[in-house]
């Protein structure tokens, strides 16, 4: 499977290089420090701001929370909203630990150190085995290295730190004008499996050089991730350790956004198309996947209508294994729509499936199974990127939600996980 995905297209928005270094002021670097025994595979990654950031993060549901995100939410709170670094590993997710947040606190002191700010001021984050014990060792013996080489050029390496079993970097970025001043927004995100609604599934960052007071960016971001990472679903898990924070440093130069108006609108904008663009890239690579399902449903009386029914259908086991074996057993897409718990008519609903390789109508109207052409529907299944598009002609309202199908990789690489 191709991991790339398409880009969508937005007026007045443009996609640049860069990732979370896109925006001005932002530095980042990636290292091994020696959690991941593959010395070529970095574990430890940084992303660092000269100015002191308004700052937001959203965390998972779970109600077993790795330390880092209890201490990323201590942080915040005890400097108002305000970071200038963020501090991440890969391997080792310091969840289930006696002494986690201890060791957590200590590692966000270590990185405090080498780039002379406060301790309050670091966002941290770390993702891998779940009870297995920690040591600050590794961190404190390349904490300096890892700050003195930041540079606008390591993001990919800071995006590399972050991987666990994806397969890809997860990097966008775009520019966009506010009050007439050029912004950039950009982000990083890792994620291949144990990924499942609710928030805010994996682990994000995003970084903007625009003006954004904290309350505005926490709106934004809350809002967004239903709309982005909540509708996204690989098998059903949902991590201990899930956040997605953001950091604003008003390099830019545009007034501060405190309220919501037309600035505030091209900043939400900007934000969607990143984070949406970087769900789409998690979907992708979910374990194991060969196939891209992106699900839309529009003309709901509703958004939660809307979103209910994409996600039911992405995280059906059945529909992720039709993708698998490319099967035009559609009964299973509409057993899915069948069983979401909202309310709507079933007897006004279209449904078909769409790929690069052509369109099959499924149903219209009255859910029943229209008739089809076996080739024709082999063919569709046969690409990589799978559109079921749903429309209940019952509203204005629209989501999508994003998954992949189920593959006997997926066992395997989850069955010895650890090793």
């Amino acid at each position: 499977m191709d991991k790339q995905i398409r880009m969508e297209e937005y007026a007045g928005y443009q996609y640049i290089e860069g990732g979370v270094c896109a925006a001005q002021g932002f530095t980042a670097n990636g290292l091994n420090c020696g959690l991941n025994p593959d010395k070529a595979k970095n574990d430890l990654g940084m992303v660092y701001s000269e100015r002191l950031c308004t700052a937001a993060a959203v965390y998972t549901t779970n109600k077993v929370k790795g330390a880092p995100v209890l201490v990323t939410k201590r942080h915040l709170g005890m400097s108002g909203g305000r970071a200038k670094a963020v501090i991440v590993n890969s391997k080792n997710a310091n969840t289930c630990n006696a002494d986690g947040v201890e060791i957590a606190e200590k590692i966000s002191e270590l990185a405090a150190q080498a780039l002379e700010i406060r301790p309050e001021e670091v966002i941290i984050a770390s993702t891998g085995v779940i009870g297995q014990p920690m040591s600050p060792e590794p961190f404190a013996a390349h904490m300096q290295e890892l700050a003195a080489g930041l540079s606008r050029e390591g993001h990919t390496a800071a995006a590399a730190a972050i991987m666990t079993t994806d397969t890809v970097r997860k990097e966008v970025a775009v520019e966009f004008q506010i009050a007439g001043r050029k912004c950039r927004l950009g982000g990083m995100a890792k994620g291949s499996g144990m990924i499942h609604p609710n928030m805010a599934t994996t682990l994000n960052f995003i970084t903007t050089d625009a003006a954004v007071s904290t309350e505005m960016l926490q709106t934004a971001l809350s809002d967004i991730v239903e709309i982005t990472y909540n509708c996204l679903s690989i098998d059903g898990d949902t991590s201990t350790n899930d956040m997605v924070s953001i950091m604003a440093n008003g390099a830019a130069g545009n007034p501060e956004i405190t309220m919501d108006g037309t600035e505030y609108q091209s900043f939400r904008q900007a934000l969607y198309i990143v984070m949406a663009a970087m769900t789409k890239m998690l979907a992708a690579d979910g374990e194991g996947a060969t196939r891209l399902l992106e699900c839309s449903c529009v003309g709901c009386p509703d958004r939660q209508t809307a979103v209910s029914i994409a996600k039911s259908v992405v995280q059906s086991s059945l529909v992720k294994c039709l993708l698998f074996g490319c099967d035009a057993n559609w009964g299973r897409i509409m057993c899915a729509i069948g069983y979401t718990d909202v309310d709507f008519d079933i007897d006004k609903v279209d449904v078909d499936v769409a790929s690069a390789a052509g369109t099959i109508e499924v149903c219209k109207g009255n859910a029943v199974i229209l008739p089809f052409s076996e080739e024709k529907a082999a063919e569709v299944l046969a690409e990589d990127e799978i559109h079921i598009n749903i429309n209940l002609h019952q509203g204005e309202e629209q989501a999508k939600a994003w998954g992949c199908d189920l593959t006997y990789d997926y066992v395997k690489i989850n069955g010895d996980y650890r090793s």
